[in-house]
């Protein structure tokens, strides 16, 4: 695993963007924002699935593997599989059809670990789906996306740490830059032991210095922020280590399209940041970029209607301009099992 190391250099903010927003100063209308709204490779594919038709699912995975698009075929599995874990008729007609189709297998592999997250037998599960998970890595060697499954695989198994090490290092072989493979590894750290906060921020600051500018890793030490201000337990993290975290992820946005989708993902986590850390000018910014796609997570975690808490910290912020903001909204999570159990963040 990446060594762990001393706080960056300050960090620099870059020049903020100005667009040219579609939709005004308080955003879109609360019944135009949409939650976990896809993107438009995947809309058709769920459209069809629906229809219990798996071939347009099955191309738009086959697209990415032969395009070694590993985060965007990171995110469709999530998914698809999370569709199929509600309408599997036409996932069971695809794995009849075609049952060694190395994306079949890695659907079917993150099905499995996810129905496992959810079991109260979540143990006894998981040791069941470790054959799933290798079948889905031998299908293509290539893919790092078999990797980060089984690397939360193992957090949800609570193995140790050298098995952990080993998942860790055949997953960078492959895509030593792949955001899920960072993000699960993060988790794993912050799961091992009570308070591993710093060692968390120490991972994330590594990786996203030794990634290039435009890799989603340049998120992840926001990503320890979020998980360091939703926890409330263990060593304090200073504030200019929150700030850095935010500032390099502000920067990386800056370099994403607007009012998209799958950057949405990105920016609704960093606006939950933001709100903590009453940057409230900036908060303001990446609502505009977020435009009209709001994403549970984050805001599950405290209510069970996520598009709901969304609209209502976007109202909160839009109450003033920057400092005027009377007051941070309530954004504590009720508890670590708040919300919806989700694929993308168990």
């Amino acid at each position: 695993m990446v060594d762990t190391m001393a706080l960056l250099p300050p960090f620099i903010r870059a020049t903020r963007m100005h667009r040219n927003d579609p939709y005004p100063a308080a955003g879109p209308p609360a019944d135009e924002v949409l939650l976990d709204a896809p993107d438009d490779r995947l809309g058709p594919a769920l459209v069809a699935a629906g229809r219990g038709e798996y071939e347009p699912a099955s191309a738009l995975l086959a697209g990415t593997r032969a395009d070694t698009d590993w985060e965007n075929r990171d995110r469709y599995a999530r998914r698809l599989a999370s569709f199929a874990g509600s309408r599997p008729e036409w996932f069971d007609d695809w794995r009849t059809a075609a049952p060694h189709d190395p994306d079949a297998l890695l659907l079917g592999a993150q099905l499995a670990v996810d129905r496992a997250w959810r079991s109260p037998a979540r143990a006894e599960m998981l040791r069941e789906v470790s054959p799933l998970i290798t079948a889905a890595a031998r299908a293509e060697d290539r893919d790092p996306v078999p990797w980060r499954i089984a690397l939360d695989h193992a957090r949800g198994a609570q193995a140790g740490h050298k098995y952990f090490e080993e998942l860790w290092e055949a997953a960078i072989r492959r895509a030593p830059h792949h955001y899920g493979c960072h993000v699960a590894a993060l988790k794993y750290l912050a799961s091992a032991w009570h308070g591993a906060h710093p060692a968390c921020f120490d991972f994330a600051e590594r990786a996203a210095q030794d990634a290039p500018a435009g890799s989603l890793v340049q998120a992840l030490p926001a990503r320890a922020a979020l998980s360091y201000l939703t926890d409330g337990c263990g060593p304090v993290v200073p504030r200019e280590r929150l700030d850095a975290a935010a500032d390099r992820a502000i920067t990386f946005s800056a370099r994403l399209p607007a009012a998209d989708p799958w950057p949405a993902e990105i920016r609704n986590k960093l606006l939950y940041v933001l709100v903590r850390l009453e940057r409230w000018a900036d908060a303001d910014e990446q609502l505009c970029l977020i435009g009209p796609y709001a994403t549970s997570f984050p805001w599950e975690l405290f209510s069970d209607d996520p598009l709901g808490r969304f609209l209502e910290v976007r109202d909160a912020v839009h109450q003033g301009t920057g400092s005027d903001l009377p007051r941070e909204p309530s954004l504590h999570p009720r508890s670590e099992h708040a919300g919806r159990a989700r694929s993308d963040d168990h």
